[in-house]
């Protein structure tokens, strides 16, 4: 994965309101924001092109940027997107600043391994029912993973993963499960695959007796 998907190119802008974004919009430029820290927050302007190529890739999400606003490069997230109903146009985006030596608290994705291989879905007739895509989590910008990994090969028919259960890596720590134990909300049920019920194969097999008798 190329780095230059981390790195961005911006310029302060001074000419704000919806007016301006939708001028800039027409230049295919993207406004945003930053903020976060102890500075003011700053009105900026980013080439389309180059944002609509970089949030292609799901680490540009949850990866710390580096953006350089007029040669000053600062660190950041991506804390929100905005873009256009039905066109391929990113039209706002947020961005946080880290600061070195400062927890932060973002999504993250999460990537289910093992999910065609394991037994219970494999042979068991099993499905799994994903319940969340993304955890939020709490660490410093040098601990934060790209994704967290929920292995379901030993997971087994009717059972349910938590956040408890998950493997955080060092240094990261769930938000919710920092609320107490009723935040530990489920992640992923590998559930029977519905198939007809009992009182509907009776009638099937009912069905085919007498269509034989007559």
């Amino acid at each position: 994965m190329s780095e230059a998907i981390f790195n961005l190119d911006a310029t302060v802008r001074t000419d704000l309101g919806k007016g301006a974004s939708r001028r800039l919009r027409h230049q295919d430029k993207v406004p945003a924001i930053l903020y976060g820290g102890d500075e003011a927050p700053v009105s900026l302007t980013l080439d389309h092109n180059k944002v609509i190529q970089a949030q292609e890739f799901e680490a540009f999400y949850s990866h710390v940027l580096t953006i350089n606003v007029d040669g000053k490069k600062v660190e950041a997230l991506v804390k929100d997107m905005q873009r256009h109903p039905y066109k391929p146009k990113v039209t706002h985006i947020d961005f946080q600043r880290v600061i070195a030596g400062q927890a932060l608290t973002t999504n993250v994705p999460l990537h289910f391994m093992n999910e065609e291989a394991a037994p219970s879905i494999k042979t068991e007739g099993g499905h799994a029912e994903h319940h969340m895509a993304d955890i939020e989590i709490t660490c410093m910008p040098k601990d934060l993973p790209e994704y967290i990994e929920v292995d379901l090969m030993d997971v087994a028919l009717g059972q349910t993963l938590h956040i408890s259960d998950l493997t955080l890596p060092k240094g990261v720590e769930s938000v919710e499960l920092t609320k107490g134990e009723s935040h530990d909300l489920a992640v992923v049920t590998i559930k029977t695959a519905k198939g007809p019920s009992v009182e509907e194969e009776a009638a099937e097999e009912g069905g085919e007796e007498e269509a034989t008798e007559e």
